[in-house]
């Protein structure tokens, strides 16, 4: 008997043992479908519909509330299109098999120009118990042909100049002349062009003497001004894009910075009428000769000087849409339409000086006294220019102290602190200005000695709220010396995706990204994402050429990006400052 109960032991022992070992095999061998497997997806257009079609594999569903389709570019749009009906799986109501949806071309193209990109997204699992990562398809197709102010509408806001040259190097003369027409248009309305305002307006007040200028004398003197600016954007560039290189680089070296802003100091202390600045008489005799007495005192000389100065030092560093000119044109060799491009776009840009021109003529009141006050006026801006030149080659503090000298120094130039029984009317709107002034001076000073560096924050060192750009000239050693090996070293040993920023500490935009877009919550939020990397390219070294030629960039600010499998993105590339906001939603599209 004991044998029996034995060999039934043993013989159970050995089933069970089989059957566990069967059943460990089973587990090992199953296997889960990849996503690509588990849902497969189409999208064909016909005539005036989409099909789209989400094939699921066996045992796998698709929540229902997850199935969405809407259009990504060239804007966001949702779809609601009618989809089928739902089957109820354990409390959720999910698809199975097979997802057919037909959506109406009327429905995207009336609300999409051009080409565009269809999205669907979805979340689906297994009934074996495991679920996918949400999961989204895109699909390119086709648009309508956009039409002249279509096409135009959606390169102004184009800040990518890889493509503003591809357009360039597609569309007719006509078409690439009006578009760049319009970006100066619209270039016009940015601050750019602001600190050309007094420029202009201080040349008019001096060559008007004690008289009142004609609307005729002003507009000549604005258009001298505005054509000279023109030109020089259009030599630049088309040299630049032929030669391949940054010729504001260049001008932006410390030692002509230097000159130029002691030529703005020279002319401020003119206006405050402590000299005069005039050409000898001789030569002022034969130039008002040569234009008919259309200026006087040298003024179109003078006057085409300084439209020439404006345009290389207080213009923007570099536009999007200069940036693509020159691109074309390095790409092309066609200088001449690129040169023309770039001088209607100049002309366009300067087209509210030259109302300014008209405005002076024709609203300017009676001479009197009230012009030695505009004078000095002029005469304080011409320092602020200075101080602003000055700024892209001198350490943050002596900046600071340039700029808090010059808001006390105008407050006590404008009598801050007489007594109330001297000033009436206006004059007390004038003190109360003076004082504004003094107080944001001295906030400027003390924020100096507590060794803040931003004329925005002068109290950053005291608040814990106050967040500035992480990057300033005291520690930005790291982002010197790059070369097109290190960058790409960076690039590969990255496991997400890159973004590169372009800067220099003479440009006035890369400091506004530093500043402004950077910092921004959102932008915060994003660039977690993304392994950041700026570079530095104030020496214009060799390597730093380099580097420029490599990704095909002309002048800074540029932003390049690398995907996570370290290919370049040249159609995500952005030129020039870029909103928080706009920057945001930007590196949401980067993957």
């Amino acid at each position: 008997m004991k044998n029996i109960f034995k060999m039934l032991l043993l013989a159970s022992l050995l089933l069970s043992t089989f059957v566990f070992a069967n059943f460990g095999t089973a587990l090992k061998k199953q296997k889960f479908l990849t996503p690509e497997e588990a849902f497969q997806v189409t999208a064909v257009k016909s005539d005036d519909t989409i099909e789209i079609k989400l094939v699921i594999a066996e045992a796998i569903h698709v929540y229902e509330d997850s199935l969405k389709y809407a259009i990504t570019l060239p804007k966001e749009l949702p779809l609601t299109p009618k989809k089928p009906l739902a089957h109820d799986f354990d409390g959720d109501m999910v698809y199975e098999k097979e997802v057919l949806v037909s959506i109406p071309l009327s429905s995207i193209t009336s609300k999409v120009a051009g080409d565009y990109t269809l999205s669907v997204a979805f979340e689906g699992c297994s009934d074996k118990g495991i679920c996918y990562q949400p999961i989204s398809r895109t699909f390119s197709f086709k648009g309508a042909e956009l039409g002249l102010f279509d096409k135009i509408a959606s390169l102004t806001k184009e800040g990518n100049t890889a493509k503003i040259a591809d357009v360039l190097g597609s569309e007719s003369s006509f078409f690439i002349i009006l578009l760049f027409f319009i970006f100066g248009l619209l270039l016009a309305l940015t601050p750019c062009i602001f600190p050309m305002i007094p420029i202009l307006s201080s040349i008019i007040v001096s060559q008007s003497g004690e008289g009142k200028p004609s609307v005729a004398k002003a507009f000549f003197t604005s258009l001298v001004y505005v054509v000279s600016m023109a030109l020089t954007y259009t030599v630049v560039g088309v040299v630049a894009g032929l030669l391949g290189a940054d010729i504001q680089t260049a001008m932006q070296n410390p030692w002509v910075l230097t000159v130029f802003a002691g030529m703005f100091v020279a002319l401020a202390f003119s206006l405050f009428g402590y000299y005069e600045i005039g050409l000898p008489s001789s030569w002022q005799t034969k130039l008002s000769a040569a234009s008919d007495e259309a200026g006087q005192k040298g003024g179109i000389a003078g006057t085409a000087v300084m439209g020439l100065l404006s345009a290389l030092i207080v213009g923007p560093c570099v536009a999007p849409p200069l940036g693509g000119a020159v691109l074309f044109i390095s790409h092309t060799g066609d200088a001449l339409l690129g040169g023309v491009a770039l001088f209607v776009m100049s002309m366009g840009m300067g087209l509210p000086l030259l109302l300014v021109g008209i405005g002076a003529g024709k609203f300017m009141p009676k001479p009197g006294g009230w012009m030695t006050r505009v004078s000095q006026v002029f005469g304080v801006m011409m320092l602020g220019l200075a101080v602003f030149m000055l700024a892209r080659i001198l350490p943050d503090s002596i900046t600071l102290l340039l700029w808090s000298l010059l808001f006390m120094g105008s407050a006590l130039y404008m009598g801050v602190f007489n007594s109330s029984t001297q000033s009436m009317g206006m004059m007390k709107l004038s003190q109360l200005l003076a004082m504004v002034f003094m107080l944001y001076g001295a906030s400027l000073f003390v924020g100096l000695l507590s060794g803040a560096t931003s004329m925005l924050h002068p109290y950053e060192k005291f608040t814990s709220s106050v967040k500035g750009s992480t990057v300033t000239k005291e520690d930005k050693s790291e982002h010197l010396g790059y070369s097109v090996a290190r960058l790409m070293e960076e690039v590969k040993a990255s496991s997400k995706p890159v973004v590169v920023d372009f800067g220099k500490d003479s440009c006035t935009a890369c400091a506004e990204l530093e500043h402004i877009t950077f910092p921004h919550p959102k932008v915060q939020e994003q660039l977690k994402n993304f392994t950041f990397i700026k570079i530095d390219l104030t020496a214009n070294s060799d390597d730093d050429k380099a580097l420029l030629k490599k990704f095909e960039l002309f002048g800074t600010p540029n932003i390049i990006f690398f995907g996570k499998d370290n290919q370049y993105l040249q159609e995500k590339s952005l030129t020039g400052f870029i909103e928080p906001e706009v920057f945001a939603k930007h590196l949401e599209s980067v993957k």
